[in-house]
């Protein structure tokens, strides 16, 4: 019962046409899934990936008409995307270009990295991936060798370390494999690893009790999720949460996934989720993404859905 690394990451847009430019524009991720909220269809949500959609590479956003986040603990504090080492220097002429908030690049934690900030002033680290399969799509604005390969290493805030680190480490099987100093000064930085470990497959978990308790808003992050396989292994942690007596959703059908949520000690809310079926189960892989997808039980309410949505394109 290993997990296997970063799933997905789910954050907040208050401005969809605008999000979708930019993630589609300037970072030229590939929208692989236009659909709602399942538990609130007038919000969009929207899914960005690689050119195969593949697990472990969709960044997420829901649509919600609310003010910027207040930045603190408690919370899921710099979403990492992986690029190939010799495409840093593209993407801070890039990102610069667009006007966007970075740092220099430099070697945080052995690997060679650039911070930046979205529009709405979401956090993110490239990061130098290790050698590897990647799925660049052909439409993308961005070069194929400098194209976002997928998610991780993912760095959540907390104000106390020991509680948290029980859930990661003998619920959820994670190995704590090395610490780094903060680079913000700020005390060190505790590094889990899943799976066969790598940037796509850590958590990093920055222990910042002198901040303020964070607020959700436009900019920030509304949960992460970590891979499981299939349907089977997910029944497992459903089960081993129940033993542990971890509150949780209990399994829920996403339809193009199955998932499990549950908050950490330190108030954050996780995702479990399976690998498949995949964005192709309801369209053709090769359109998938440029049209409203709805799940079956929502399909009854298309209309009113479609009406309640502001146009992206």
């Amino acid at each position: 019962m290993d997990l296997t690394g970063i799933h997905h990451l789910t954050a907040i847009t208050a401005d969809a046409p605008a999000n979708n430019r930019f993630y589609t524009e300037t970072l030229g991720l590939r929208r692989v899934k236009k659909t709602v909220n399942q538990d609130d269809t007038s919000a969009y949500h929207l899914f960005f990936a690689d050119g195969a959609g593949s697990p472990g590479t969709d960044l997420t956003f829901f649509d919600w008409p609310v003010g910027p986040e207040r930045r603190g603990t408690n919370s899921i504090s710099r979403t990492g995307l992986r690029v190939h080492e010799d495409s840093l220097d593209y993407w801070a002429e890039r990102l610069r270009g667009e006007g966007l908030t970075t740092g220099k690049i430099v070697t945080l934690d052995t690997r060679a990295s650039l911070d930046f900030e979205d529009p709405e002033g979401q956090r993110f680290r490239l990061t130098a991936d290790l050698p590897g399969e990647a799925h660049p799509w052909e439409r993308s604005p961005v070069p194929a060798e400098h194209q976002i390969r997928g998610l991780g290493p993912i760095t959540i805030s907390v104000p106390d370390l020991e509680m948290t680190e029980a859930v990661l480490t003998r619920v959820m099987n994670m190995q704590k494999i090395r610490d780094y100093p903060s680079p913000d000064g700020a005390g060190q930085v505790h590094v889990y690893a899943m799976g066969d470990g790598g940037p796509a497959a850590e958590l990093h978990v920055a222990v910042q009790p002198e901040l303020p308790v964070a607020r959700q808003g436009a900019g920030a992050v509304h949960h992460v999720a970590f891979r499981t396989p299939d349907v089977g292994t997910i029944h497992q942690w459903a089960e081993r949460l129940n033993q542990f007596r971890i509150p949780s959703s209990g399994e829920v059908e996403r339809y193009y996934f199955r998932s499990l949520y549950f908050r950490e000690p330190g108030g954050n809310l996780f995702e479990i989720a399976t690998d498949g079926p995949g964005f192709d189960v309801d369209e053709p892989f090769e359109t998938m993404g440029e049209s409203l997808s709805l799940p079956p039980f929502l399909e009854p309410r298309r209309a009113q859905i479609e009406a309640g949505l502001k146009p992206l394109d």
